[in-house]
């Protein structure tokens, strides 16, 4: 780390000294606003620690982390032990978890009493005035730290802004490493101008011996290059989720958008106008009672054209954080291409059915498996009507174990037990119970869809 801010300051010369003055007085109270957090992911078989980045928010201790810091298949009860470790501090002190936020896709853990007083709010650190927003070739730098067994040394990185865009929330892109993911970006003068992103990769070609080169991507998930832009994030640090599922989640269930081909675009004469093609409305959702139908392209919503977004794929993305940003209740108006028709539709928002992360779930061990609630999504991903779905789902397979010997799968959906249809989760986890504790039983079946196929899968239990 040492040897690349020397040679960046070699090669770049007298503006890197100048911007760099005063750098570790600013570096070392802007670092009080990182802090790493531990946790323990409980499974059927093992206690998984995870390590990640936060930025300490307020003065409640509360801190957010990056969305992929934590499984979406994991169930939140399964998520315990939550710790705070401060930059340079061995010693975790407990921490509570207090849900992600749909909208940010922000984890919110916050800190204990015990430790709040050494932390800084990284708002501290916000301008005054308007937001400062980073030019290109701008000097920026930002605080990483070390793994777990360096005691999470904080350590200063900086880089050059090189490009700017709107994924969809404006982001920039550094010629370097800038910060660890989920930690805070400053510029010159020590003012917030972001948070670091999920690292980004790098493309090279590998050479072997084959005829023709093959392209890779290069990821260092310990430090990143991206950053989105203060003005993105700073109104948005009050979403703290009412409870721990994150709930209330708004829905429209306008499923599959894809973004208009240009050719499309053209030939219906919609010029430089962005669009997003609806593949499927889902049944008894607020979009299909608002009248949207299969095929429809949203071009406005609430009266706002689409913004033109590069790449054209972002702006599905743009319109599920639209949704997310709102609250069951609320009218959100779509603007859409029919045919040669262009309609205006009314959509009162709904509270999105369970999600994954809710499901009931019970494990069994002598069976090996755990079985899982049927939830609105699998229904969605093996198109079917919500209202004629039975059975459960499995989860997770232990490998070697009766069930997974006998060839089931995780995701498989389990639609009989024993020759008998299983219509709830309640049924089936009964029927199951049953089995795990007969000692005497030495085999049953399972009747399960995989892929739109049936198979009948002979369990042995001894």
């Amino acid at each position: 780390m040492k040897f690349r801010f020397l040679l960046s300051a070699l090669l770049l010369g007298p503006c890197v000294a100048r911007a760099a003055a005063d750098l570790p007085a600013l570096w070392a109270e802007r670092a009080k606003c990182a802090v790493a957090v531990e946790y323990v992911t409980v499974t059927e078989t093992e206690r998984q620690p995870t390590i990640s980045m936060g930025t300490v928010i307020d003065a409640n201790g509360t801190i957010i982390m990056q969305s992929g810091s934590i499984d979406p298949r994991a169930a939140t009860w399964q998520l315990q032990e939550f710790k705070v470790y401060l930059p340079g501090d061995a010693t975790g002190t407990p921490a509570e978890y207090l849900g992600q936020d749909a909208f940010t896709g922000w984890h919110f853990v916050r800190a204990s009493e015990q430790v709040r007083a050494r932390l800084v709010p990284v708002t501290a650190f916000a301008a005054k005035g308007p937001v400062p927003v980073p030019t290109l070739s701008e000097f920026v730098w930002g605080v990483g730290l070390r793994n777990k067994d360096e005691d999470f040394a904080p350590y200063l990185m900086q880089s050059y802004v090189a490009l700017i865009q709107s994924l969809p929330q404006r982001t920039a892109i550094s010629q370097q490493e800038v910060a660890s993911p989920g930690l805070p970006v400053f510029n010159r003068d020590g003012a917030l101008v972001g948070l670091a992103a999920a690292s980004f990769g790098q493309s090279y070609l590998q050479f072997g011996r084959g005829p023709r080169p093959q392209p890779i991507v290069l990821i260092n998930v310990e430090e990143s290059s991206a950053f989105m832009l203060a003005e993105e994030m700073l109104p948005y640090l009050g979403r703290i989720p009412k409870n721990i599922s994150g709930r209330p989640l708004a829905w429209l269930g306008a499923y599959g958008l894809e973004p208009i081909d240009r050719e499309v675009a053209k030939f219906l004469k919609l010029g430089a106008q962005s669009g997003a093609v609806v593949s499927e409305v889902l049944e008894g959702s607020p979009a299909e009672k608002a009248g949207l139908k299969d095929r429809d392209i949203i071009l406005a919503l609430d009266g706002q054209p689409l913004p033109q977004l590069k790449p054209d794929r972002v702006i599905v993305t743009y319109i599920e954080r639209e949704v997310d940003r709102r609250a069951p209740g609320d009218t959100l108006t779509l603007s859409v291409l029919r045919g040669a028709d262009r309609v205006e539709l009314k959509a009162v928002l709904g509270e999105e059915p369970k999600i994954l992360r809710e499901a009931e779930r019970k494990y069994y061990d002598r069976i090996g498996f755990t079985a899982r609630e049927f939830v609105y999504g699998d229904a969605i991903d093996r198109h079917v009507k919500i209202a004629e779905t039975t059975g459960v789902v499995a989860h997770f397979v232990k490998p070697s174990s009766p069930a997974g010997v006998a060839g089931l799968r995780p995701d498989d959906w389990i639609k009989e037990i024993d020759g008998a249809e299983v219509k709830t989760f309640a049924s089936a986890t009964a029927k199951l119970a049953e089995i795990d504790k007969d000692l005497v039983r030495s085999e049953f079946v399972l009747l399960v869809s995989r892929g739109g196929e049936t198979a009948v899968l002979r369990v042995k239990l001894k």
